[in-house]
């Protein structure tokens, strides 16, 4: 298999469910990563897209946070109805602008 063009991570991170920062994992952020495995596959992106689960992102008032590399695209409050649109976006070089993170909330949160 070719090397990605491509690199979606979601974050997975957990924490204690009185923790204040909340986590992704609690939002839904594995339906989430489950939801790119099966888009990309079903498309047969497979190729071009590698999808990941990753620890904190360090976004976590903005979770379930998805980071898209080599683009540098920070995506926040992600569902699994999002997954379409961003893969469709990847596959056609732009963004799904409504759920971008803003650059001064990236990795401050």
């Amino acid at each position: 298999m070719p090397r990605p063009q491509h690199h979606v991570f979601v974050c997975q991170n957990e924490r204690a469910a009185d923790n204040p920062r909340g986590c992704c994992l609690a939002r839904g952020s594995k339906e989430v990563l489950d939801a790119f495995k099966r888009e990309i596959i079903d498309r047969g992106l497979r190729d071009r897209i590698e999808f990941d689960g990753s620890s904190c992102l360090d976004c976590c008032g903005w979770g379930p946070t998805v980071v898209m590399y080599p683009e540098n695209v920070w995506y926040g409050k992600v569902s699994a109805a999002d997954v379409p649109a961003i893969v469709g976006a990847i596959a056609h070089g732009t963004v799904v602008e409504r759920l971008l993170i803003p650059d001064e909330a990236v990795r401050r949160s």
